[in-house]
Formats: structure tokens, C-alpha cells, sequence
């Protein structure tokens, strides 16, 4: 057998014998409940925090942009791929958010990854929270630079890495955690950034657009101000891509050196013109985010106590379970009640710590959450 067929063989079955193996599952969907195979299910596994992208405005918008703009970018942005929607929706985001410049990437991952792969050399010190995103932890590990992980939220080892750091540092931490839901403690990390003369970059993936004054997210939140602030638009914008947002240097020199954004071709700028109306919402719509504040409080009511489910500030709700094969029982059971809540297993998440994850929106209702803490409550006892 050839090598590479055999590796891949064994590899599949090794995943499938741990009880891990992935699939793409095909749905469809409006608003809040997904199809599949001819069965309805409210949705409780999307990153659509806001509810957004199902919104008829922000539909509209998006086929106004295609009308006004075309399909497609047509080329990366330092070549014809930088149009007049793009720029402006750069000046707005840096007017929101308060920075100088703003750069916009095609993911969240692409802009992580750009951001560390060029501004980091080999004598630098990349310092990491311990549950930072796959896109960071693998851009630290194939960057020039020595990177030290620090304890999940825990600056009191943060400083102590500090300490043993002699080099130019660069922190990275994500604003919200994705798994578990719970804020990075912001404000004691910049002052330990600014005592050891560090840079601090923030990843808001999942805070931008639900935490702070107009949803300005997790620094608003703590009251900071990164050095580098990285969001991304498929989350409570309702769409996809990132921006970066930096000081007007900072921003330069990424252009000028940063692979991801100079080689890839530039978002569609109808796309761009669409997110510039997300913006819009996300600063007007407070409604949603109390919403999401009242349904939040609704499920820890209604959920039993002896439950594993973390209490958060955020819209995602972790259900602990342990086994990975009891989270995919519990996800399965959860869905012949209707309740689309997908098992989170390892290497997303630590061994021993697989989970549903739970994800509330601004467009459940709360006879969508009444339902989703009843399902709870059977399928953990049963």
C-alpha cells in the first residue's frame, strides 16, 4: 500500500476508535433553526451572537452591495482589489473601535496569523495564554520567536514569565474564550504589559459586537486599550473576514510585510459594504445585547442545580460532561428532542473535559431556552 494512503488510513481509524472523529454535517436554516435530513432543530451551536445573519437588513444590504459593486474583489488589495467600500469600512471601524488604522483580512485566522508571522523575529518572546485559538498557538510555534504559554487567565503566572524574560515581548490573549466562555482579565494584564514595556494584542473573535459601551467589546469592557486589537466579522457581524486594528506605523508595516494580507485576494467589496451596515446595528442594536443578558439568566434559572453548566458573562454557556463519548450520547439526545447543541471533544478542548457547548442568540426566544433547560435537565438525569 502507498504510504501516504496507508498513513491516512490508520490515521482516520486511530480517530475513529478514540471516539473523535469530525464530519461535516449539510443544513440549512432560518434564523435560529437549522434543517437536516428533513428534521427541524433550534440551533444552539451558532457563533451568530446577535443575530445578524439572518436579519432582512442586513440581507438587504448585502444585495444592494452586489449591485453596487459586482461579485468579487478581483484582485489582492495592494493591486486592484481595494475599492471604495473596503475604505470605508476600514475609517468606520477605526472610529468605532478608536484606533488609527484598520486593516481587513478574509478570516480571523489569516489576520492572527499575520499579525504574529511578521512582526515577530527571532530574539523576540511571544507570551501566550495557555487556551489561546489554534490560528495563535500555531503561528507561535512556526514564528521565529520563543514562545512561553502562561496558565489559563492567570497573570500571577504571567509575571513570573515576565520575569524570566529578558527579550522583547509580545502578548497575545483573546478577549473572550471560546469554550469556556469567560473573560480574559484585561486590565491586570496591559498593567503588567506596560510595567515590563510589552506589547499586548488582543483577539476579540467573540467579544467585538457583545461586550461593552455600542459593543466595542472586551477592552471597552475592562477599560484598556491594546496595542494590536484583531476582530472578526463571523461572529456577532453576522458575516466573515477580520480586521486588525493598529496604530498608523503598525498598520504600514503590515502591509508592506504581511504575506496573508498582501497575497490573498482582497473580501468582496459588497461584502465590505455589508459589514459597514453591521457595524451600524451593532452600535444601535443594545437591545440585543439585553437580550442576551435576560435569556442568559433564563437558562441558569431553569437548568437544575448539580448541572455542570458555567455561569458566564458572555453568550456562551459551557455544559461540562467529562467523556467525550457521553458528550456526543448527550448531544444525541438533545437532538431527538429538537436541540441542536454539538459535543466539543478533544484536542479542541482538554482530555476529561468534553462538553456541549451552548450557545445563546438575540434571536431565541425564551420558549427557545425554556425548551433547551427542560431537554437539559431530562437527558443529564436520564
Amino acid at each position: 500500500m502507498p504510504h501516504f494512503k496507508q498513513r491516512i488510513q490508520q490515521a482516520l481509524s486511530e480517530r475513529k476508535a478514540q471516539g473523535l472523529y469530525r464530519q461535516c454535517t449539510s443544513l440549512s436554516r432560518s434564523q435560529q433553526v437549522v434543517d437536516c435530513q428533513g428534521s427541524s432543530f433550534v440551533n444552539f451551536s451558532s457563533n451568530d451572537y446577535l443575530g445578524l445573519a439572518q436579519d432582512p437588513e442586513l440581507v438587504a444590504a448585502w444585495q444592494q452591495g452586489l449591485s453596487l459593486y459586482g461579485a468579487g474583489s478581483g484582485a489582492s488589495p495592494l493591486v486592484t482589489g481595494f475599492h471604495t467600500a473596503h475604505h470605508e469600512l476600514e475609517a468606520q471601524l477605526t472610529d468605532w473601535l478608536g484606533y488609527e488604522r484598520a486593516l481587513l483580512f478574509s478570516s480571523g485566522f489569516s489576520a492572527n496569523q499575520a499579525v504574529l508571522f511578521t512582526l515577530l523575529e527571532k530574539d523576540d518572546v511571544l507570551i501566550q495564554d495557555k487556551l489561546n485559538h489554534a490560528s495563535l498557538m500555531e503561528a507561535g510555534m512556526l514564528s521565529p520567536a520563543t514562545m512561553r504559554r502562561f496558565a489559563h487567565n492567570d497573570t500571577a503566572a504571567l509575571h513570573r514569565t515576565f520575569q524570566r524574560s529578558e527579550a522583547s515581548s509580545l502578548v497575545v490573549t483573546e478577549g473572550v474564550f471560546s469554550m469556556d466562555g469567560d473573560l480574559s482579565p484585561l486590565a491586570e494584564i496591559k498593567s503588567l504589559c506596560t510595567r515590563y514595556g510589552s506589547w499586548l494584542v488582543v483577539d476579540d473573535a467573540h467579544g467585538c459586537g457583545v461586550l461593552g459601551e455600542q459593543g466595542k467589546g472586551s477592552c471597552e469592557h475592562a477599560g484598556v486599550k491594546a496595542d494590536i486589537l484583531i476582530v472578526t466579522f463571523g461572529k456577532a457581524f453576522g458575516l466573515q473576514g477580520a480586521a486588525v486594528l493598529c496604530s498608523e506605523d503598525t498598520a504600514d508595516y503590515l502591509v508592506q510585510f504581511a504575506r496573508h494580507f498582501i497575497y490573498s485576494t482582497a473580501m468582496p467589496p459588497a461584502q465590505a459594504y455589508t459589514l459597514s451596515k453591521a457595524c451600524s446595528m451593532i452600535q444601535q442594536g443594545g437591545w440585543r445585547r439585553e437580550k442576551l443578558l435576560e435569556l442568559s439568566e433564563l437558562l441558569s434559572e431553569r437548568v437544575e442545580s448539580g448541572i455542570d453548566l458555567r455561569a458566564t458573562s458572555t453568550p456562551i454557556k459551557p455544559l461540562i460532561i467529562g467523556g467525550s463519548e457521553k458528550a456526543v450520547a448527550v448531544s444525541l439526545a438533545l437532538k431527538e428532542r429538537g436541540l441542536w447543541v454539538s459535543a466539543i471533544r478533544p484536542p479542541t478542548v482538554p482530555v476529561n473535559s468534553a462538553r456541549l457547548r451552548i450557545t445563546l442568540t438575540a434571536a431565541h426566544s425564551r420558549a427557545d431556552v425554556e425548551k433547551l433547560a427542560t431537554g437539559i435537565n431530562e437527558v443529564i438525569h436520564d
